[in-house]
C-alpha cells in the first residue's frame, strides 16, 4: 500500500505538471495572436511555475535509491569541546527542524541527552516525509561551525564539531534476525524539566545488542513498553545499515578500491565571523546568508550534491 500510494503521487504530478505545459503553451499562443500584454505576463508566470515542476521532477528523478522514499532515522552528536560543541549540535538539530517544516515533514525525537551547560550532547529522531532519507543523504557528515563564542567572556572566535549520521527506517521491509539472548535491556528515569512533568517511572530503555557494540536508547515515550519498542526499530535499522556497509566495504575490497569510510572531516562549514558564510567542500557550493541557512534553507546544497551524485 505504501508503494501503491507512492506510484500514485507520482502518477499525479506528471499529469499535473503535463496540464501546466498545456496551460502554458495556450495562454502564449494566446497572447501571440491578441499581442496582449496581460495575458503574456500570466504566460510568463506559467512558464515560471513549470519550471520549478520541471527542476522538482529532476530531484526525483535523482531521488531513486533503494531506501531514498524511506522514513529517515537521523543522530546528531556533539564533537569534542564541550559546551561549544553540545550548544552547535543543538543549533543542527534546530537548523533540520526548521527544514522539515518547510517542507511539510513529520519529526519525532527519540531521544535527547542534554549539555552539562547548554546544548544537547546527542540527540536521535525520526524524519518521516517524501523522499526524506534520499534528501538527508547529502547531510551525512562532519559540520563545522566557526563563531564568536558566546561562552566566551574574552570573546575570543572558536571552532566546533558536530556530526550527523542517519540509517533507513527499514520498518518490515527486511528480515533482521535479533536474539532475546544478544539484547540488555535497561531502564532508568527518563530527564525533564521537573515539576509537575516529571517522569516518576523508569520508563526510558536503554538496549544494547552485545554481538555488534550498538547501543540506542528512547525516552519521548510515557510508556516503557512503547520506547522498548521504538529503541529495537531503531536497533533494527542500524543492524541492517551495518550489515549493508560491511557488504559494501567487502566488495570495495575486492575490487581492490580504498576509500576512507572513517568520522573524516568536514563536509561544510559554517562560518559567523568575521564574515557569514557557509561552504559546502564536496560541491563547492557557498551561500552569503548563513542565518538563512540555519533556519533551514538547505534545499541549494542538497541539490547540488545529488546532481555531483549522478555525475550530471
Amino acid at each position: 500500500m505504501r508503494e501503491k500510494s507512492r506510484l500514485e503521487r507520482e502518477v499525479e504530478f506528471f499529469a499535473q505538471t503535463e496540464e501546466m505545459l498545456s496551460d502554458a503553451q495556450v495562454l502564449l499562443e494566446l497572447a501571440d495572436e491578441a499581442s496582449d500584454a496581460e495575458t503574456a505576463d500570466e504566460a510568463q508566470a506559467k512558464v515560471a511555475e513549470l519550471r520549478e515542476r520541471l527542476a522538482e521532477a529532476e530531484m526525483r528523478r535523482m531521488l531513486s535509491g533503494e531506501h531514498d522514499a524511506m522514513t529517515a532515522i537521523v543522530s546528531i552528536n556533539a564533537g569534542a569541546g564541550g559546551t561549544e560543541a553540545q550548544d552547535w549540535a543543538e543549533m543542527l538539530l534546530r537548523m533540520y527542524l526548521r527544514w522539515c517544516e518547510r517542507r511539510g515533514y513529520t519529526t519525532e525525537i527519540l531521544d535527547l541527552q542534554p549539555g552539562e551547560e547548554a546544548g544537547i550532547k546527542s540527540t536521535t529522531l525520526t524524519i518521516a516525509g517524501e523522499y526524506a532519507f534520499g534528501h538527508l543523504r547529502s547531510e551525512v557528515g562532519i559540520h563545522r561551525l566557526v563563531r564568536i563564542s558566546p561562552f566566551d567572556a574574552q570573546k575570543r572566535r572558536h571552532t566546533s564539531f558536530a556530526s550527523f549520521t542517519m540509517v533507513p527506517d527499514v520498518g518490515d521491509d527486511v528480515e533482521i534476525e535479533i536474539e532475546d539472548k544478544d539484547l540488555r535491556i535497561d531502564t532508568y528515569r527518563a530527564g525533564g524539566a521537573g515539576g509537575q512533568h516529571v517522569n516518576r517511572t523508569d520508563s526510558a530503555v536503554r538496549i544494547t545488542h552485545m554481538p555488534s557494540g550498538i547501543v540506542v536508547q528512547c525516552q519521548n515515550e510515557r510508556s516503557q513498553h512503547k520506547n522498548k519498542a521504538s529503541a529495537m526499530k531503531v536497533l533494527k535499522a542500524r543492524l541492517y545499515e551495518k550489515a549493508r556497509a560491511a557488504k559494501l566495504e567487502e566488495s570495495e575490497r575486492l575490487a581492490g578500491e580504498k576509500k576512507d569510510i572513517g568520522f573524516g572531516s568536514q563536509i561544510r562549514s559554517y562560518t559567523l565571523h568575521p564574515t557569514q558564510r557557509v561552504k559546502d567542500h564536496r560541491t563547492k557550493v557557498e551561500a552569503g546568508n548563513a542565518q538563512g541557512v540555519l533556519d533551514g534553507q538547505l534545499d541549494a546544497f542538497m541539490r547540488a550534491y545529488l546532481l555531483e551524485g549522478t555525475g550530471t
